[in-house]
């Protein structure tokens, strides 16, 4: 009690108004809370608090909350349910408002769980006291059923709470299904599909390229045992394969990328302690925030830098964009891709040689298209919820909905891929292991071309641009 906001205005203020321990349990009728008649039985706790806080009492009243309004079986909150009863504390501390989400979720433990799943619970589980919480959208005191036309989630009156936190609030920006869920296809279809769509693709990635990994290590260490013996007897003569552009690009691409990760991933994983104490670290969700917007629009710009660059060459070569998709040295996979995959299995399970690769290899090219899709996708999706009011001015409420789970499962599949498949076909190979420097110092060994990829390196030859090259 001593600390509590009553206790405080007592000791520390000389509030002499505030409730004592007299002023709720009463001087010589002290009795149980359990015990019908006691002044702060649950059924008896609203007008014993209402002597004070009369207006609150009276608002209160007429809540669902209040046994007069609503007739259940269950048991209904009082005040000392969210407010305590002898350590209250101000509303306005960060700890009760996060305490109020959990007080919440002992009743309405479903709506809780789908509460935690939007922007709105993770950076709460973060420590954000800004983010909406029940009481921002529903009322403390004056809680009403959405039919009730004088709630504040009416029809009516959305628009405006939601305007609170959101002051370009509309009508169409209301339509965000607040509380929806992706495990039921007849009330929100569209939440449904696009979760197992994303999951389908998650898991189906992971699997093929997964099994293609396992069956490609033995081959590899096959490959490095090959790769000592005839290393250093020749003479190395240094091929450029990537020039200083597409280095650059790839080197701010992997900074971005690498500010995106840490920071979406505490936020995706949220209720972990792991995501809570590197948010910390970081400077808390609001530091986290700034740094994974920074990180994307430096990741946008690095992506029309590159589109422009294409254009670039396209024009330099001379050529019509037909031959420049289709040709040989494109990365738009075609039916070689497909020829070549099908004998690399051969060779990885000895059933063949060891393909003819040209310049791009098949999972070179499904490496290229990932990011390339990936930040077409994670990058609108992400514009649709960094600017939600402005999105549904043409688009839907829902389309919030599908974008969050779109942007968090598409970037878990980046992540993961990255860290993986793409890091075992670049670093972790054991004939690459610890690292290919190629994407770094531009420079592939004449002679490890020349093995890995034949075609390419016979084309060169023919050409005559082998040795401007070297």
């Amino acid at each position: 009690y001593s600390s509590s906001i009553h206790g405080k205005g007592l000791l520390s203020s000389g509030l002499l108004v505030t409730a004592t321990c007299t002023s709720c349990h009463t001087a010589h009728l002290t009795l149980s809370a359990s015990d019908p008649e006691s002044s702060v039985s649950p059924q008896n706790l609203p007008e014993t608090c209402g002597r004070c806080h009369s207006g609150v009492e009276e608002v209160f009243a007429k809540s669902v909350h209040s046994p007069g309004m609503t007739q259940t079986d269950k048991p209904l909150p009082v005040c000392s349910s969210c407010h305590t009863s002898h350590s209250i504390s101000r509303t306005d501390e960060e700890q009760f408002k996060q305490d109020i989400l959990l007080t919440c979720g002992k009743c309405h433990e479903e709506v809780s769980k789908t509460y935690f799943d939007t922007y709105h619970g993770k950076v709460s589980r973060l420590g954000s006291g800004v983010a909406a919480k029940c009481h921002d959208c529903h009322g403390a005191h004056d809680i009403l059923s959405v039919a009730d036309p004088h709630s504040s989630l009416s029809r009516d009156n959305i628009v405006a709470t939601c305007g609170k936190c959101h002051p370009g609030s509309h009508r169409r920006f209301a339509g965000y299904l607040t509380h929806a869920t992706h495990h039921d296809p007849r009330k929100y279809p569209a939440l449904f599909f696009a979760f197992w769509g994303m999951t389908g693709l998650l898991v189906g990635t992971f699997a093929f390229f997964g099994l293609h990994t396992i069956a490609w290590f033995p081959r590899s260490f096959r490959e490095m045992m090959r790769k000592r013996e005839t290393l250093g007897k020749t003479e190395q003569r240094m091929f450029r394969r990537f020039d200083p552009i597409v280095r650059q690009m790839h080197f701010v691409l992997i900074l971005s990328f690498f500010g995106l990760a840490l920071t979406g991933m505490t936020l995706k994983f949220s209720y972990m302690q792991w995501a809570v104490l590197l948010s910390d670290a970081m400077g808390g969700f609001r530091a986290t925030g700034t740094i994974h917007r920074v990180c994307a629009v430096i990741m946008i710009i690095d992506f029309i830098i590159h589109l422009g660059v294409v254009i670039h060459r396209k024009r330099e070569s001379g050529t019509s964009w037909k031959e420049m998709l289709l040709g040989q040295s494109s990365l738009i996979p075609n039916m070689t891709d497909l020829r070549e995959f099908g004998q690399t299995i051969k060779w990885l399970f000895r059933l063949g040689p060891r393909p003819q690769y040209g310049e791009w290899t098949y999972w070179e090219k499904f490496d290229y298209f990932a990011v390339f899709w990936g930040v077409a996708i994670i990058g609108s999706t992400g514009f649709i919820l960094w600017f939600p009011e402005l999105c549904t001015r043409v688009l839907p409420g829902w389309i919030i909905n599908v974008a969050t789970i779109v942007h968090s499962d598409e970037a878990l599949l980046a992540v993961g891929f990255i860290f993986t498949i793409h890091f075992f076909n670049t670093h972790f190979r054991p004939e690459k292991f610890p690292m290919d420097m190629a994407m770094f110092t531009g420079l592939i060994p004449e002679d490890e071309l020349k093995h890995e990829k034949p075609r390419y390196y016979e084309r060169l030859v023919a050409d005559g641009s082998l040795e401007k090259r070297l």
